[in-house]
């Protein structure tokens, strides 16, 4: 009996992705030794934290230009920062390699419950679905430039990503959560825009 019952556990083990990290490990950015959270997500390791890098070069902003933001939520890039200001070993994530995430967790109707992280700590009320059982722990950082350059919006409703990819000369893919709908959606906008970055381990 104690045979069998060791048998359909170590079945229903081997059956859980093992690839969702349950406990988070550590990486240093050597450039400025500030430490992140890294969790791993099906075959990806990402940073369980918005970049929170100041680059010598490019623009970026912390929201409402109020640094004690962006202890918590990050920098906002623009998106040609955005590009260069990963840690080496580490890069801004294609949109392949975001939708690569959301169909592992199940797709991209469900998966942005999977990554939030729970509570209204962060989120406004209700942030629907909310599990972080990856432990991706996604912020809702706002973003600045949307309605006009030096406006920034959005905090605790939206968090919004940039990807890698571009669908024009000027505007680029990015990815949104918001804090009443449980999904992961991919849109475009103007690279002129500042976003928060979440990288992608090479």
């Amino acid at each position: 009996m104690k045979g069998t019952r060791l048998a359909v556990i170590l079945g229903i083990a081997l059956l859980m992705p093992a690839s969702v990290a349950k406990v988070k490990q550590t990486y240093t950015d050597p450039r400025d030794g500030k430490a992140y959270e890294i969790v791993t997500i099906g075959r990806q390791t990402w940073l369980a934290e918005n970049l929170a890098y100041k680059p010598a070069k490019g623009k970026y902003w912390a929201f409402a230009d109020d640094e004690k933001y962006a202890k918590t939520y990050g920098y906002l890039y623009d998106w040609e920062a955005a590009c260069q200001s990963c840690p080496p070993g580490w890069h801004l994530p294609s949109q392949a390699e975001w939708r690569e995430m959301a169909a592992f967790l199940g797709g991209e109707a469900v998966a942005g419950g999977k990554l939030k992280e729970k509570g209204t700590a962060h989120w406004r009320a209700p942030n629907t679905a909310a599990t972080n059982e990856t432990g991706f722990t996604a912020l809702p950082g706002g973003h600045r430039g949307h309605v006009s350059d030096d406006i920034f919006n959005d905090l605790y409703d939206i968090g919004h990503w940039w990807s890698a990819t571009e669908s024009s000369p000027r505007s680029a893919w990015f990815v949104l959560m918001l804090h009443h709908r449980p999904g992961i959606h991919f849109s475009t906008y103007p690279k002129k825009v500042a976003f928060s970055v979440r990288c992608l381990k090479n």
